[in-house]
């Protein structure tokens, strides 16, 4: 905290960030009391510019962000925070305040493609639009799902042996595709599966003390 610099109107550019997938979210402006709030209430609490009072994200709005680690830049002057976002972030219903492009050089996906096609899997599986071969696999059931698994599995295995380098990211890419299905069809979240990749890449150590 006393490395921390305020600005000359006590404020400090927080991002906010999601833990699970690296997304920015939005920028806010926190001051002391504002950190302070955050730090013993584990939500977000900012500083509004325009309304000139503190700021509890999702108080009104129900789109609370709890925090999971907050970091500091070499200067002192700016914060990230990463949270697990309930709801959007924007109020415009967006999921990120950073939903507009104003200049893109590479033709390649963001980095948060997947959760961008996990919610769109989802959304497929909640409407089950006609024409559709995702909702065609959730119409299908259990066994239809896993059956495409297994299949685009062994696709995999052989143009892995082929040493067909275009021909194994096409097949890589439908496995991870059938799996985001899965996950979609038994209610669990990709953000769950990173986490327990994130466990067990933690020292040995950390585990023993996070399962005591």
């Amino acid at each position: 905290m006393a490395e921390l610099k305020y600005d000359r109107a006590g404020l400090i550019p927080a991002i906010v960030q999601d833990t699970y997938n690296g997304r920015v979210l939005m920028l806010a402006y926190m001051n002391k009391e504002a950190l302070e709030k955050t730090l013993e209430t584990g939500q977000a609490w900012f500083y509004s510019r325009s309304r000139q009072e503190l700021w509890h994200k999702g108080a009104t709005s129900g789109n609370f962000q709890i925090v999971k680690r907050i970091y500091f830049d070499c200067d002192g002057d700016a914060l990230v925070l990463q949270v697990e976002q309930k709801g959007n972030a924007c109020h415009t219903g967006a999921v990120t305040c950073f939903y507009r492009t104003l200049a893109a050089w590479e033709n390649m996906p963001p980095a948060n493609f997947l959760v961008e096609l996990e919610r769109i899997i989802a959304e497929r599986k909640l409407k089950l639009p006609a024409g559709s071969y995702t909702a065609k696999l959730f119409a299908g059931g259990l066994d239809r799902i896993l059956k495409k698994i297994g299949e685009e599995a062994g696709e995999v295995i052989i143009a892995a042996k082929n040493e067909e380098r275009d021909e194994l990211i096409y097949e890589c890419g439908d496995l991870l595709f059938h799996l985001l299905v899965l996950l979609a069809a038994k209610g669990v979240s990709f953000s769950e599966v990173l986490a327990e990749l994130a466990r067990r890449h933690q020292p040995a150590t950390q585990q023993e003390e996070n399962n005591d």
